[in-house]
């Protein structure tokens, strides 16, 4: 493997994607109880700098993808350095964690890891399943990040209180809200891949109706967490910053109800952006209170 790693490669880990995996990370650390400056710094690199630009770079170069996938609109081919790369990130955020916060925490970013491996590996192609490969995204990109990023945040074990199962609900459907709509402009693609997603089975129209039905779920639980832990003002907070999450989604729903062709990746980016910008936004107010 050359020493120099190349652009390509480095454009297929797609760092800024990382952004839209953020809002778990920030509302995580806004409930943490105990929470470790340290601790919370190191977690936040390790999990956005290398474990999820390695699981990227990886199902990049698993898939090589020839039409857009998430935050590349052309994206380039892979080379084996990207394999080698990746591994390298996984065995470094591994090592980091067990080093700098503990072994339990290590434990969780090598579970996570070895799950979004199964997800995209050839001999395993968890994705290829409709409901399979959901649950896997529902339980390890939602519920599961949530209780790692609390364990690498505070250093301890996540306490399973009611307050706690909520919580890892509302963060499970929130993801099984959005997953689908990721997924929507992909489908001839992914079928050429042998892959049939949820959303393909759900249809267009079907997929922003359960889209619908999750984010409806995924409220609920936040009503009873913050209900449950008397803070029912932060869960106010969030339905205004869903305002506008609500307005693009039922506008682009609209536009695919008439067309089709509006479900692609350009729309499906700016909803994601639109989505991760407004709950990003929501967590760090809830942070900021949560200190005065």
């Amino acid at each position: 493997m050359s020493l120099i790693i190349e652009k390509n490669t480095i454009k297929l880990l797609r760092f800024p994607f990382s952004l839209l995996l953020m809002p778990v990370f920030i509302l995580a650390l806004s409930q943490a109880e105990n929470s470790i400056l340290a601790n919370a710094v190191i977690s936040f690199l390790i999990i956005h700098v290398l474990v999820y630009p390695a699981s990227n770079g990886y199902n990049s170069y698993v898939d090589k993808d020839e039409s857009p996938v998430g935050g590349l609109e052309k994206p380039p081919q892979p080379t084996k350095q990207l394999f080698w790369i990746t591994l390298i990130m996984d065995i470094v955020a591994v090592l980091f964690s067990a080093i700098f916060i503990n072994k339990l925490f290590s434990a969780c970013i090598l579970l996570y890891m070895l799950a979004s491996r199964a997800y995209s590996s050839p001999k395993i192609r968890l994705k290829k399943y409709p409901i399979l490969g959901f649950l896997t995204v529902f339980i390890f990109q939602g519920a599961f990040t949530y209780l790692m990023c609390t364990v690498g945040i505070t250093g301890a074990s996540f306490n399973f209180t009611d307050a706690g199962i909520y919580i890892l609900a509302a963060s499970s459907f929130q993801i099984a809200g959005a997953y689908p709509l990721t997924q929507v402009y992909q489908h001839e693609q992914d079928l050429k891949d042998g892959v049939k997603t949820l959303s393909y089975q759900l249809g267009y129209i079907g997929t922003f109706i359960f889209s619908i039905a999750m984010f409806i779920i995924c409220n609920i639980f936040y009503y009873l967490y913050f209900n449950s832990i008397n803070q029912l003002n932060s869960f106010m907070l969030i339905q205004l910053f869903f305002i506008p999450i609500i307005i693009y989604f039922s506008y682009w729903f609209y536009k695919v109800i008439h067309n089709a062709s509006e479900a692609n990746f350009r729309n499906t980016m700016r909803m994601n952006y639109i989505s991760a910008i407004c709950m990003n936004s929501c967590f760090i107010l809830l942070l900021i209170f949560d200190k005065l």
